[in-house]
């Protein structure tokens, strides 16, 4: 199998973030990367560097509003005097309709939906590239290859069409599947992050084309909190087009694969012509987040039952963090779908 990366991908280096109230150290760490490739080439992958995409295919997903925020507003911040280092939300807005402020500040309490995703100079070529590789894998799958993997640092899932949230700015499970409708009448999304995929929700919420599909912890005591919960099913005319299948804290392998083969009902009832599996490995009974706990050969038979759908499939890396174990998952996941085998 294919995987996808750029160097460039790690060169946002947040420092920290609220939890709690706490300030702590910032998980989504470059050190995920090295990780991560270990694990993808002991799965048998050959990395591969994508090409500068230019801004169609994220723009296809993202406001222009949004995008030009995200470019310049780390050069605007610095001209605020006695602001931080990096670019961090300090109000936002109770409504999103209406005016849009002209300050920084204000933006950034508008399009930065926490204080997980702080922006620094490097963030937004960061976020590029990662999209960029999202594109690639996505090509790559339209063009006849089975399944690539893109190595998506920093992550997406949570970031909307105009938003920034929880260490995501552009939601690279979203550039896929719309890269893949470029052929594919039909895409569906399955989402096995820790985490509920609000902004890949929010994005595809009132589109019949791409079914979204997300299994994660409960969010009634559990980030996103207002995202996730299973009466969400789209509006419009993408009403029935998004599915959540929210698990109770601490769900183990055996859960979580019975609410793997419900998801997997109605993707069939949907008949897609390709897949994007937005890869969460923060799942894992080990990760720092400690919400849900499969097993690293839960994830091989995670990867196994997915790829029996016999379908085209990009898989995105999402969550995953900080442990021991983060480059072994990575690997059972992928030659549990057959990633020695592609």
């Amino acid at each position: 199998m294919k995987a996808f990366y750029a160097e460039e991908q790690k060169r946002h280096d947040p420092k920290a973030f609220l939890s709690s109230g706490a300030a702590k150290p910032n998980p989504e760490q470059p050190e995920r990367v090295e990780r991560l490739l270990a694990g993808a080439l002991s799965a048998g992958c050959t990395i591969e560097r994508p090409r500068n995409h230019g801004l169609d295919p994220v723009s296809a997903v993202h406001t222009p509003e949004y995008l030009d925020f995200l470019e310049h507003i780390f050069e605007r911040w610095q001209r605020i005097e006695g602001a931080s280092a990096e670019v961090i939300p300090n109000i936002h807005p109770i409504a999103r309709s209406g005016s849009y402020p002209a300050s920084a500040v204000g933006q950034a309490g508008y399009h930065m939906a926490d204080t997980a995703c702080p922006i620094s100079g490097e963030t937004w070529q960061s976020a590029l590239w990662s999209a960029w590789s999202a594109v690639e894998a996505a090509e790559a799958v339209a063009s006849g290859a089975p399944a690539a993997y893109a190595l998506c640092r920093p992550p997406g899932h949570h970031a909307f069409a105009d938003v920034a949230g929880g260490f995501c700015f552009i939601n690279n499970s979203a550039v896929a599947a719309q890269t893949l409708r470029k052929q594919a009448a039909r895409v569906a999304i399955l989402d096995v992050d820790l985490h509920h995929g609000n902004g890949t929700q929010g994005i595809f919420y009132a589109r019949p084309d791409v079914l979204t599909v997300s299994l994660h912890a409960d969010p009634v005591r559990f980030y996103p909190f207002f995202w996730g919960h299973a009466d969400e099913r789209g509006e419009g005319p993408g009403l029935g087009y998004n599915f959540n299948l929210p698990l109770p804290r601490k769900s183990a392998d055996a859960a979580f694969l019975e609410a793997l083969a419900v998801a997997f009902q109605r993707i069939r009832a949907f008949s897609p012509d390709a897949l994007v599996v937005a890869l969460g490995l923060d799942a894992f009974e080990g990760d720092p987040f400690g919400g849900l706990s499969v097993t690293t050969p839960g994830f091989s038979r995670i990867g196994e039952a997915i790829a029996k759908l016999g379908l085209p499939t990009v898989i995105v890396q999402e969550g995953g963090y900080l442990c021991d174990e983060l480059g072994d998952n990575l690997t059972a996941f992928l030659t549990g779908f057959g990633g020695k085998k592609a």
